[in-house]
């Protein structure tokens, strides 16, 4: 990959669990407890996961028309993206129950929050500001590596005041700047913790949840055993 910005090689330091039927499209760590959303339609479904075991707590599913995306939790509410329906729902984090519903233009991808405001992918190199009360876009963020732009910006996770952004069907999680939109880094995951199938291409890297209070980063993929703890040791 062409580019000025800093590349670095993940390290696992630690294996989870994690159900290899689940189609990831949505990862988080919030107050020790992780939420996951999974996607295909008949399959998709939010969850919570116990992360020492894989063993799956709480399972609400979406109707059977709907393919599920990403997931972010901001406060006490769980909000989660379907594909290309324009539908979005909110959940009470405590009960799982459906307390309101939004719609947007685009593709639903990933999404993610900076503590105030709600952050979402498209597929695009565009990420989307969105009030969380309203979801009425506040501004846009063009995602670029010097002046070309990244597209593809899956799963996303706002990690120290950074975007981490999966780039689907590649092994690359692009660390963005908010303010710019500028790509600050490259994490290589190498193609070794989810090796490519041929008969599952669809298997990738896709899921990134940060613990803040202990700062853990965890990442997984897309039908895969096993759910990482990583850190980024070294630029390239």
């Amino acid at each position: 990959m062409e580019s000025s910005a800093p590349r670095y090689t993940l390290r696992v330091i630690h294996e989870f669990p994690h159900d290899p039927k689940a189609y990831t499209q949505g990862l988080v760590y919030v107050g020790g407890e992780l939420y996951e959303g999974t996607g295909l339609r008949g399959s998709s479904s939010l969850r919570e996961v116990e992360l020492e075991t894989g063993e799956v707590l709480r399972r609400r599913m979406l109707p059977e028309n709907l393919f599920g995306e990403g997931i972010t939790v901001l406060g006490n509410r769980i909000y989660q993206l379907t594909w290309k329906t324009g539908r979005g729902f909110v959940y009470d984090r405590n009960t799982f129950e459906r307390v309101g519903e939004f719609t947007y233009p685009t593709e639903g991808w990933g999404i993610t929050h900076d503590g105030v405001n709600l952050i979402m992918s498209d597929g695009s190199s565009t990420l989307y500001v969105r009030d969380p009360e309203t979801f009425s876009e506040i501004d846009r963020i063009e995602v670029h590596d010097g002046g070309a732009p990244i597209a593809r910006l899956n799963e996303l996770e706002y990690v120290d005041g950074t975007i981490y952004a999966n780039v689907w069907l590649s092994h690359w999680i692009a660390q963005i700047s908010p303010e710019t939109g500028e790509v600050v880094g490259w994490i290589d995951e190498a193609g070794s913790l989810c090796p490519r199938d041929p008969k599952q291409p669809d298997r990738v890297l896709n899921g990134i949840a940060y613990d803040a209070q202990s700062e853990r980063l965890f990442v997984t993929c897309k039908l895969w055993p096993k759910l990482y703890e990583i850190e980024i040791p070294q630029e390239q």
